[in-house]
């Protein structure tokens, strides 16, 4: 057997091993297809127990930075700092780990009252009615039309 002959042989073998070792150096596993992204505040626990009462507004505000929404509750206040966790796929898909809201309650002297941390768990969940109440005038379709009017039904 001749030196050509056995190099031969052993050609697509070291291609093969090329190629394989090229393909795994490229990929990263799942972890290149999915991310993790913090969508709001990042609320650490080293943030949330900066937050004490007696604590001025403004100082909140320092520590957190402004809150996504405000309500007044007659002479008291409240700020809420809403963070949520997500899985995003590369395909754009997107799904909820954990949300957290810190809500943060002043009193009339805008010093904080108290503050509250609320979690998925603390939410309820509820089915959004589908159904739809008909109105006088109700929008009828083309064909609808063309038939009240040679039936002479319909609405007044």
């Amino acid at each position: 057997m001749s030196s050509s002959t056995a190099a031969r042989r052993f050609v697509p073998l070291i291609a093969a091993l090329a190629l394989t070792l090229g393909v795994s150096a490229c990929d990263t596993g799942m972890n290149g297809f999915i991310q993790n992204k913090v969508q709001g505040y990042d609320l650490s626990s080293d943030l949330l127990a900066q937050i004490r009462p007696g604590q001025s507004q403004a100082l909140v505000t320092t520590v957190l930075g402004s809150p996504q929404f405000t309500n007044d509750l007659g002479t008291e206040s409240a700020y809420y700092y809403v963070s949520t966790h997500l899985t995003e796929t590369a395909f754009g898909l997107a799904s909820v780990k954990d949300r957290t809201i810190l809500a943060v309650y002043f009193d009339k002297n805008k010093r904080v009252k108290d503050r509250a941390v609320y979690t998925l768990k603390d939410g309820k969940t509820f089915a959004i009615e589908t159904r739809r109440t008909p109105s006088y005038g109700e929008d009828k379709t083309f064909v609808q039309s063309i038939l009240s009017s040679f039936t002479g039904s319909g609405t007044p």
